[in-house]
Order: structure tokens, then sequence, then C-alpha cells
């Protein structure tokens, strides 16, 4: 994921509503979101390169969902794929916090990363490059590829967007299309990550699509207070969006 933007404990009827972009390559190959055949309890993307997820949920309401972190630094011998993050946790019985110690000591095998895992009753964020593990408390939250709520552009307006499409009546439709958004941040307002001004204006929109990267999916989850799931999501590649929206409720 490139855009997490998320509602925890602040809804009265959902704990947890999930907006959020998949940013990748295009030439690499991806499975939509799916109840997975070998692990019939995960509900999740699949990267058919390193086989792990960027974001998923089990039936037992473990969530997960991951950020690369930009950096100019190059990868770590024989790096761990970071989509494993995902996949490990919803594999896990582990306790939350008893996982992320695990990652915590061995945080220097992978690229940089931003993870939320949990539960829609207790979620946790934890970054390899700031190296706390740390409990949420309840409200709206942006994740792109900066640490948590990072005055980046489309973090900032995407949460505002949020906020008000979930003051009311819960619509995932209307919440999906606010991640379709494709104005670009000013230059002032853009944030220094080391690339290219041109790379990183294209970067600044919560939508992207250049030559041959972009926004390969568009999801929402929303759990509500006794654990049912609705998952909508629409896909795309360098053309646009792929078949229909798909619509799972479990």
């Amino acid at each position: 994921m490139c855009l997490i933007l998320f509602a925890y404990q602040y809804h009265p009827d959902f704990p947890l509503i999930v907006a959020a972009n998949r940013d990748e390559f295009y030439q690499r190959p991806t499975q939509a979101a799916h109840f997975w055949p070998e692990v019939p309890a995960i509900f999740a993307g699949k990267d058919l390169t390193a086989g792990g997820t960027w974001m998923g949920i089990n039936r037992q309401g473990r969530f997960a969902a991951v950020t690369n972190y930009r950096e100019n630094r190059p990868a770590p011998t024989e790096a761990i794929s970071r989509g494993q993050l995902c996949s490990q946790f919803l594999l896990s019985s582990e306790t939350t916090a008893s996982y992320l110690d695990r990652i915590d000591q061995q945080k220097h095998r992978y690229q940089g990363f931003n993870l939320l895992a949990g539960t829609a009753e207790a979620l946790y964020y934890y970054c390899n490059r700031q190296g706390e593990i740390k409990p949420l408390t309840p409200g709206i939250y942006g994740l792109s590829n900066s640490l948590l709520n990072s005055h980046w552009p489309k973090v900032d307006a995407g949460k505002a967007a949020l906020e008000n499409l979930i003051s009311d009546t819960i619509n995932p439709e209307k919440i999906l299309t606010l991640l379709f958004d494709q104005q670009q941040a000013v230059d002032t307002e853009l944030p220094n990550t080391g690339i290219d001004i041109e790379l990183e204006r294209r970067l600044s929109s919560r939508f992207i699509r250049t030559e041959n990267y972009g926004t390969r999916s568009s999801t929402v989850l929303c759990v509500d207070r006794k654990g049912g799931a609705i998952w909508l999501e629409q896909s795309f590649d360098h053309a646009g969006a792929t078949g229909d929206i798909m619509l799972h409720r479990f």
C-alpha cells in the first residue's frame, strides 16, 4: 500500500474503517483479494512475486496492512519481503504486541516499512525506521510512505475527506470514490523524499498513474461492532479499471 486512510474506534457502528490504495509496478503479477485456498481463513490480495500481501483480514478479525517507507537507502542483503509482514501476522495466533516485538528484533532485515496490525478492538502501528510499537487511540489517521500522520498533502486531504464521509451513515461506495482523486500537490507542499521533483509531483496524488507504475487497487474495508466486514475493491492496470467493483461481506 502507498496510502491508507482509516478511522479507528471513531464511528459508533464501525470501529474500523479503512480506505487504501495499493501502488505498484503494472508488470508485477497480482491477485485481487480472495480467500486463500491454502489458508481459507485469510482474505487478502496476493503478490505473486514474493507471495505475501499488502492488506488483509482473517476470520478471527485479525487485520494487517503495510506501506513502504520512502528513503534513499540500499536494501539489506537477502531482504525479507515486506508483504510477509501482513501474511505472517494473519497466519499467527500470537498477540499483536508479541508479533511486533519479534519483528522489531529483526527490523534490519527489511527495507523501510510501516505496519498496521491488530483488530478493530486493539490496533497497533510500527515503523522499522522508528522502532517503536504504538497502540493506537481512537481517531482518524493517514499513512503513506513516511511516518503515521505525516503532513503530506494526500494524507491530510484524505483524512479530511474520510472524516466528512463517515460523519453519518456509512456508504462504502462513496468512501471508495475518495481514493480516485488524481489532484497533484503544488510544489511548495511536496515532501522531500530524495527523488526527482517531477516524480515527487506524480506520486503526490491519492490515485497514481504513470507509464509503468500506479495505483493497482483501491479498497474499502468496514468492520462493524459484531465483527462483520464489508470489503469493496476496484483493481486497475496500465489501461485503467479491470472489471467491476468487487464486493464481499463476511
